[in-house]
């Protein structure tokens, strides 16, 4: 089952997997968006044949009428879940069988601190009339960092694991992080980067120090911070990040704590949130 088919290069990948290993698949490719669907309804007419059931339906509602062996899914954001990936695949888990196999398998978000003043001045002018002043500084940004230092080495942050055999499956999470910094600078923000497991040693990741050659399919994440924080060699960047969830929405928290104290962005998701 291809979960979120999309315009159907999964699945395609899947039929040419399935013709090099002499394997023949039965493929249920499922999407939500109509749009998208009408291209996978023409692959299927043109090129596919029986061999796909196109799924017009939100994963998480479908009552598939089998079990599957694998289920394979690009529901990956900049920062691994913020594309809502644990609360799609944890909604579909119920049509994998006991030994069935997820791909991807696991991911980890990580977040490092970094100084840019170009970075910082446009989000500053990213200011809307009928938000609030400084609500643009409460949501994340995905970029390509130029113009940028990283005052440390990025560190984990969330990991998520697929299946999930957790009971209740709650997917919020909290992390405390601690980043030494070695020069005097100023702070003005996080960039996220995420690393992921497909299946046993196969691996993408955008982590600077791991990243996937040749691939451009993300760019990293910035979470800003509302006043830039002047810090000196030897300090320590103290980190709160929450992600928090409820029956409608995810939305991130952040806030510094060490060497100065920041306020918490985004309390409650009010500036920026992604809908479930």
């Amino acid at each position: 089952m291809v979960l979120g088919a999309g315009r159907g290069p999964l699945v395609n990948s899947s039929l040419r997997a399935a013709k090099a290993a002499g394997r023949k698949i039965r493929v249920y490719a499922v999407e939500k968006n109509p749009n998208a669907v009408v291209t996978l309804e023409n692959w299927k007419a043109e090129e596919w044949g029986d061999r796909v059931t196109v799924v017009s339906c939100d994963m998480r509602e479908w009552l598939a009428p089998e079990k599957a062996d694998i289920i394979v899914s690009e529901l990956l954001g900049s920062f691994g879940d913020n594309e809502l990936s644990p609360e799609c695949l944890d909604g579909a888990q119920r049509f994998l069988s006991e030994d069935g196999i997820s791909i991807p398998r696991e991911y980890t978000s990580y977040i490092s601190p970094i100084s840019s003043s170009k970075l910082y001045n446009e989000v500053r002018a990213c200011r809307e009339k009928d938000k609030d002043p400084e609500a643009h500084f409460e949501m994340p940004y995905v970029v390509r960092l130029h113009n940028y230092h990283e005052l440390a080495k990025p560190q984990p942050c969330f990991t998520f694991v697929h299946p999930n055999s957790e009971p209740g499956k709650d997917n919020s999470r909290y992390k405390a992080l601690e980043f030494p910094i070695s020069t005097d600078t100023v702070l003005h923000g996080f960039a996220g980067y995420f690393e992921t497991v497909l299946y046993k040693d196969v691996t993408l990741s955008i982590h600077p120090e791991t990243h996937s050659p040749g691939m451009f399919s993300w760019f990293p994440i910035l979470f800003p911070i509302k006043h830039p924080m002047p810090v000196r060699s030897g300090d320590t960047v103290c980190l709160r990040f929450w992600r928090c969830c409820n029956q409608q929405k995810v939305w991130y928290e952040w806030a510094i704590t060490s060497p100065m104290t920041s306020v918490l962005h985004n309390p409650a998701g009010r500036s920026s949130t992604i809908g479930l």
